[in-house]
């Protein structure tokens, strides 16, 4: 099935690196800051936002005084040393892009995250050579379930959206890929496990893992 695509565009937090766990224990920490504790429904409420777009929701939803550039650098702050020291590649990721890279299909990253924290820990990981592009909802203004992080990535790399295939992992980027006229694979990750079976109504393809999909979808 893979050969019928000419690109394979990536969600990188929870599709390939194991991360969420990391995010959700900086909003614990960030918020104890100004004594508060994160809502149950913050992780579903920010999921697919943009860097800037959470910021945002942070600032209004929370009352914090502190201005969204300030916001923005302390999340870095706490979150660069652990990122790029303690967070891995989820398996099967690098037998798959070793394949990919092989069948000379062109790889991008389409993520919510920040733009220079998504390139140190490719770069850490020792994966950064093998992406055409990073693309993150910053850089087109939109978050998930909006589809232009994924139609920009198909702009830039030169391919026809009916020929780039999406892996997520979370509903809003499932979304965001279908949005975007891709067929999507839906991927396991324990941080969204209690969304599995709407990943499944809504992606063209639903994997327990990467190596599953090589199993079973690359000959």
């Amino acid at each position: 099935m893979i050969d019928e695509f000419k690109a394979v565009l990536f969600d990188l937090d929870g599709t390939l690196v194991d991360s969420m766990w990391m995010w959700h224990a900086i909003d614990i920490e960030y918020l104890n800051r100004f004594g508060l504790t994160p809502p149950e429904d913050l992780s579903e409420a920010i999921e697919g936002m943009s860097y800037d777009e959470t910021a945002v929701y942070f600032k209004e939803r929370f009352n914090i005084k502190d201005s969204l550039d300030k916001i923005k650098s302390d999340w870095k702050e706490m979150s660069k040393e652990m990122y790029c020291t303690r967070i891995q590649l989820k398996a099967g990721v690098m037998r798959f892009l070793d394949y990919l890279k092989n069948k000379n299909i062109k790889m991008s990253i389409c993520t919510s995250n920040n733009y220079t924290l998504a390139k140190e820990l490719l770069k850490s990981l020792n994966v950064y050579e093998y992406f055409d592009n990073i693309v993150t909802a910053g850089m087109v203004g939109l978050g998930k379930p909006n589809p232009d992080v994924y139609l920009e990535a198909a702009r830039l790399l030169g391919i026809p959206t009916e020929k780039c295939i999406v892996f997520e992992d979370v509903v809003q980027g499932i979304m965001a890929g279908k949005n975007a006229g891709m067929k999507v694979v839906a991927v396991f990750d324990e941080a969204s496990k209690n969304t599995t079976d709407k990943k499944k109504e809504l992606a063209d393809y639903y994997v327990d893992s990467i190596d599953e999909f090589i199993e079973n979808y690359c000959n």
